[in-house]
């Protein structure tokens, strides 16, 4: 599993934790607002469904298919995640503290899982 996969499995499991224990707290770094109440049941879904995310892509030493959809899984979701963020940014006004820079981290982790990976 590339060293890149290996890390946002753990940043994603940890934002899903995060989300979990701490809705609004995770939304007001990011978003710079504060959840309703049925806001924060959404927020702690998504972070259970992140964590989910988290444990379906790491592969371990299993076979190169496996790591292949779990990289076409995690690229799919940092590249929206990092549009949706960029929009909410930009056309939105949403101003979190912790917005852009999650936006440019997202973007460029899609693109490090898009690159060609060296065989050993």
């Amino acid at each position: 599993m590339p060293n890149v996969l290996k890390v946002s499995v753990v940043v994603e499991a940890g934002t899903g934790l995060a989300l979990v224990l701490a809705p609004s707290a995770v939304a007001t770094l990011l978003l710079g607002a504060d959840l309703s109440a049925a806001a924060i049941i959404v927020a702690r879904g998504f972070g259970v469904a992140l964590i989910a995310l988290s444990i379906a892509c790491w592969t371990g030493d299993g076979p190169p298919e496996a790591s292949l959809q779990a990289l076409r899984g995690m690229v799919v979701y940092n590249l929206g995640l990092a549009v949706l963020l960029a929009y909410v940014g930009s056309v939105a006004g949403v101003r979190g503290l912790l917005l852009w820079p999650a936006a440019a981290l997202h973007a460029v982790v899609a693109l490090l899982l898009m690159r060609p990976q060296r065989s050993h």
